[in-house]
């Protein structure tokens, strides 16, 4: 039997892209995943990921990286509440992912609050019938999906540093991060816009903008 597991990286971010990224093993060798010391790519280190990330490949029938783009994001949370748009997103990916990976049982890290909705939203999007087991916390129950969690996380950590090595040390690129607020009213001091990898649709950077003009009530 083919399992596969899906997980994300850069959700919550303001900075840089949606990675998702997806696994696939043969049933029977998800204790090598195990063994190879896999777990949830927030508890290793970004030197340990990019050598699980190695093996992990090497041990995979198949795996699948999609990446949306701020610009993406930006078009669809637009629209619409912005978790239910991003969670239908999100969805729509997951199902690209498991449609090219063909599994008979597909595991994925939930993003919906409500674990059977996304699952659903997910089936909305398949050509085929597959089994999906949708969770919270899928990363940490599950090894394929640990797996996954850790190929998207090295993906996007690769972007990340590709955007500093071109426009300066803005730290994680999370809301949380001051260095990344700080790169947020720079720019718009020194070019009055956002760059093109900065989600201009999160709150985030709608409030720096809103700071520095007052007069916007919304992002133009």
């Amino acid at each position: 039997m083919l399992v596969a597991g899906v997980d994300d990286a850069g959700r919550g971010s303001v900075i840089g892209p949606l990675v998702i990224a997806g696994v696939l093993v043969d049933n029977e060798d998800v204790s090598k995943l195990v063994e190879l010391g896999v777990k949830d790519s927030k508890l290793l280190s970004p030197r340990r990921r990019e050598a699980l990330a190695a093996e992990i490949k090497r041990l995979a029938k198949k795996h699948v990286v999609i990446k949306l783009s701020p610009a993406e994001i930006d078009k669809v949370v637009e629209k619409g509440e912005k978790l239910h748009r991003l969670n239908w997103l999100e969805a729509q990916a997951m199902a690209k992912v498991i449609e090219l990976l063909r599994p008979d049982v597909a595991y994925v890290d939930a993003s919906d609050v409500l674990e059977e909705r996304f699952k659903q939203q997910i089936l909305e999007f398949l050509p085929f019938k597959v089994e999906i087991v949708s969770e919270h916390k899928a990363d940490r129950k599950y090894p394929v999906v640990s797996a996954a969690s850790i190929i998207a996380k090295v993906e996007r950590d690769r972007e990340i540093a590709e955007l500093k090595a071109r426009y300066g040390d803005f730290g994680c690129g999370y809301p949380t991060d001051p260095k990344t607020m700080e790169f947020l009213r720079r720019c718009l001091e020194t070019f009055k816009e956002y760059p093109e990898f900065v989600r201009k649709s999160w709150e985030p950077a709608k409030k720096v903008r809103r700071e520095k003009d007052p007069r916007q009530t919304k992002l133009i």
